[in-house]
Order: C-alpha cells, then sequence, then structure tokens
C-alpha cells in the first residue's frame, strides 16, 4: 500500500531556507510580540539603535546576539519579554554621509537649501534604515518589529521637543558663549566622543615677547604660533624664581603691537619648554579656564571655516590657519623674535567625521546643567540598583559623574531635531525684552513682547545624544506602557556609553 503522506528531505541542510521558513513563522504568530499583562512580570530591553549611516558591522552583530540571547532565554522562563528595535538619526555622522554623498554627485547642499538637503537625509534614512532591519531580521533576532522606532518619528520627534521646552523653563537649559570642539569641515560644535587624537611630529616654536620698557624678552614656547595673535597674557608658575620680577608687568605682543600682562598661574609647569607660556582663552581649553581667573580678554581670531578673521593685523586676514602660520613665523623670523625651532611629538585632536585638526573655538551654544541631572545617576549605582558587568566599569563611571561639565546640546547643522527656540524679527516696535529666545513646542504666532509676527526659529540642531538619551523611555507611546516596561532590564553597549 502506498504511503499517504510523504515529506522529501534534502540531502543536504538549507540553513537559508530554514532560517527564512522558521522566522516567517515566528512573525507570523507574533511569537516575539509584547503587550501589557499584569499577571507577568516584564523583561525589557530597547536595542541601542544603531545610526543609518550605513549597513550594521560585526560589532553590531554580536551586540545584538547577545540581546537575542537573552530575551529569548527570559522568554522561555515565563517573563513578559519586550525587545524594542529601532534606528537612530545620527545627526552629523549621518549629514556628513548625504553632504560627501552629494559632493560626489556635484551638488552643494548650501545651495540646493536646507529643505532640499533634508529631502536627500530622509531618502538616506528609507534605504539605510530600511537595509539595517533587514539584516536584524535575517539574522533571526527576536525583536518586537511592531514596536519598531526612529529617532526622528513623529511620536518621539514630539517627546524630544517637549523634554526640550520643559527643561528649559525648569533652569536646566541656557544659551551661553563658551569654549568647544569645533568642525572646521562641518562648521559645527561636536562632542569630545567626536575628537579622535593622534600622534603627529611637528614642531615647537621660541618666540620672544619683549617686556614692556625694558630690554629684556620673555621666550615663550608654543606648537601654535598663529594662534599668538589672539594672545592675551603670558604665563608663569608662582613659584618660578626666574620670572618673579616680571610677574603684574606687561609684554608686549609681537605683530600686533599691544599690550598683555605677565601673570602668574600653577597650571603652568615651569620644566616645559621655558617655563613660560602664551595664553590665548579663545583657543585652548587651559587658557580659557587661566583666562576666567585672571580676567583676561577673550579674542576670537577664527571663522567658522578655521581661517583668520577681521581680529587679526590685516596681513593676517583671511588666511587658512596653517597658511596664517606660516605667514607668522616668516614675520617673527624677520624681526628677529625666533629662539629656536624644535622637533616635536604632539597629540593633536582629529574631528571623526571633518577629518582634519579641531578647533577649540569661542561660539554661542545651548548648554544643559548636568550637576543636578548626575548626582541621582550616580546614587542608583553606588547604592547597587544598577550594575556593570564587568563592574570595574563603575569606577570610569563615577569618575565620569563626580567630574561632570555642563554639556554643550546644539549643533549647526540640519538633520536633526530642530532647536524649539524662536526670535522675534520684528520692526521698530521691538524692545530690549524681545531679544529674549521665545522656548515653545510650535511655532508661537506673535512675539510675546512687541506683538509682530516676524520671527525666526533657531537654525541649531539638538546633539543625536540630546535626544537618544530619552530612547529607553519614549519609545513606548502610552502611560500605561512607560508604568509597566520602564525602566529597562538590560542595556548592552561599548563602553563609551557612560560618556
Amino acid at each position: 500500500m502506498e504511503p499517504q503522506n510523504t515529506i522529501e528531505i534534502p540531502k543536504a541542510y538549507n540553513s537559508a531556507s530554514a532560517e527564512d521558513k522558521w522566522y516567517a513563522y515566528w512573525l507570523k504568530h507574533k511569537i516575539f510580540h509584547s503587550e501589557v499583562d499584569s499577571t507577568k512580570d516584564p523583561y525589557t530591553i530597547v536595542i541601542p539603535p544603531p545610526n543609518i549611516t550605513g549597513m550594521l558591522t560585526m560589532g553590531h552583530i554580536l551586540n545584538n546576539t547577545l540581546q537575542d540571547v537573552l530575551i529569548r532565554q527570559k522568554r522561555m522562563q515565563g517573563f513578559n519579554a519586550c525587545w524594542v528595535p529601532g534606528t537612530d538619526h545620527a545627526s552629523i555622522a549621518t549629514e556628513s554621509k548625504v553632504t560627501k554623498f552629494l559632493k560626489d554627485e556635484g551638488i552643494d547642499k548650501h545651495k540646493i537649501g536646507r529643505e532640499e538637503f533634508l529631502k536627500y537625509c530622509q531618502e538616506w534614512k528609507i534605504k539605510y534604515g530600511g537595509i539595517i532591519i533587514q539584516q536584524l531580521k535575517k539574522l533571526g533576532v527576536s525583536c518586537d518589529w511592531e514596536r519598531e522606532r526612529f529617532t526622528m518619528d513623529d511620536h518621539y520627534y514630539k517627546k524630544v521637543i517637549e523634554a526640550f521646552v520643559k527643561l528649559y523653563h525648569d533652569g536646566k537649559i541656557y544659551r551661553g558663549n563658551r569654549l568647544v570642539n569645533w568642525c572646521p569641515v562641518s562648521k559645527s560644535a561636536i562632542s569630545d566622543e567626536e575628537v579622535i587624537y593622534r600622534t603627529i611630529n611637528g614642531n615647537i616654536w621660541y618666540f620672544k615677547y619683549p617686556v614692556k620698557d625694558s630690554d629684556e624678552f620673555i621666550t615663550v614656547a608654543t606648537t601654535r604660533p598663529e594662534t599668538m595673535l589672539g594672545d592675551s597674557g603670558i604665563a608663569v608658575n608662582p613659584s618660578d624664581k626666574r620670572y618673579k620680577k616680571l610677574v603684574g608687568k606687561s609684554v608686549i605682543l609681537p605683530l600686533v603691537n599691544k599690550e598683555i600682562p605677565v601673570i602668574a598661574d600653577y597650571y603652568v609647569e615651569k620644566e616645559f619648554g621655558t617655563g613660560a607660556v602664551k595664553v590665548t582663552p579663545a583657543h585652548d581649553f587651559n587658557d580659557y579656564l587661566m583666562g576666567q581667573r585672571h580676567n583676561l580678554e577673550v579674542i576670537n581670531i577664527f571663522n567658522p571655516d578655521a581661517s583668520t578673521n577681521e581680529n587679526v593685523p590685516q596681513e593676517f586676514q583671511h588666511l587658512d590657519r596653517y597658511e596664517a602660520r606660516k605667514l607668522v613665523v616668516k614675520k617673527m623670523e624677520e624681526l628677529g623674535l625666533v629662539e629656536k625651532i624644535e622637533p616635536y611629538q604632539t597629540n593633536i585632536g582629529y574631528s571623526e567625521r571633518g577629518g582634519v585638526p579641531i578647533e577649540p573655538y569661542l561660539s554661542e551654544q545651548w548648554f544643559m546643567k548636568m550637576d543636578e541631572l548626575a548626582r541621582p545617576a550616580l546614587e542608583i549605582v553606588k547604592e547597587g540598583k544598577v550594575k556593570f558587568h564587568p563592574d570595574h566599569w563603575v569606577k570610569t563611571y563615577e569618575h565620569w559623574m563626580e567630574n561632570i561639565k555642563d554639556w554643550c546640546i546644539s549643533r549647526q547643522l540640519w538633520w536633526g531635531h530642530r532647536i524649539p527656540v524662536w526670535y522675534c524679527v520684528g520692526d521698530d516696535h521691538c524692545n530690549l525684552e524681545c531679544k529674549q529666545p521665545i522656548v515653545a513646542e510650535t511655532k508661537p504666532e506673535k512675539c510675546p513682547h512687541c506683538g509682530s509676527t516676524n520671527l525666526r526659529q533657531d537654525d541649531d540642531v539638538l546633539d543625536t545624544w540630546a535626544s537618544s538619551w530619552l530612547w529607553a523611555h519614549d519609545v513606548f507611546k502610552t502611560e500605561k506602557e512607560k508604568k509597566y516596561y520602564y525602566p529597562t532590564n538590560t542595556l548592552i553597549t561599548a563602553p563609551d556609553i557612560i560618556f
């Protein structure tokens, strides 16, 4: 009698066919989907959203495999396991990629304008965001795909704007003129994590600065001759007997021909160079702090593209910073004020995206006060409510949180969450109050001070992390879901998430 049902077993196992078959089965039967269920304990992971800059790397594959192992284990143990997938708009990283793509096509982003450029960014997101999601599915990860999120989808965008407005009105966000890491290519502030340090073989120049009303000179050592055009002081160590009699006197700044003071500050290392250093508060982070301590003038000598501006003598204006360096050295040599030049190895910070040395740059930006926010985050780790694996990362975390600085959250870019701030650019009826920023979730109908309807929105967008920090909370759309799934249980990521 012939068998009624037969199954033909292939001679060789076809992994691709089996994976596709079973993944489709899991999705059809919603095996990965989670809903609020008060009879079960939740176990929640939100995916560290991959940047839509390209395709997944081996690091992403490892990371998501580890998350998948945990979520499947908890699902089998009876937990209501929820793994939320999604992608990150990655503001500066994506904008750099799209800008380069357009440049290769002969298109200048500034010529097409903001609105048209953002259309290209959206197309990029659709293409590469789609590729990333398909790669994750091909990997077989058990995410709840009905919960897929994007850091600029409508719901999330709204939550980011709400958070900014609330924090501003709570006094946690402010506008300030501060020194930031500046990328001359993107013409934007960048984070410390986007600065890559490289060891460079260069030179150190020894310049002589004439002491006022004297035949004496103070010799300073510098690796950046061009910034001397913005010097506002010479600093020595208070315990350095060589310069004790000169502290409080003035020197003449060569090429600029202006008086600048000699100050004493313990930051200066007696053993470095000659023991005397030039102080350029607008173009060095340590000099900026010294300048604040001694009330020195802050002179910005660069344009956003790192060319010299009108704050330097005319013959040095509108030069690339390295052309300005050559000219400064040449002029100092002609004046007989170069004592010597020595080879010198130094670490220089490069913009990760721009590929060029950054500039410490004085710029008006939006900042978030971090002290009050860092305190509870530090306490829950010390109390053992949040655990690190391996636990030696706790020391790194504590060091960072205990030395936290206010966070520059604005970026001079187009792709991202545009800062919800408007400025009155009205007519003659404007008053002093009109200069105050108007912070609101949507564009105001008119200026609250003068009634003008002529308002301009801030051009800047938020740093990527000034939106991603809400990810674990605002991927959930209802208060019921937030109450049930948040806080999440596990985050698997690289250690740079700490910073």
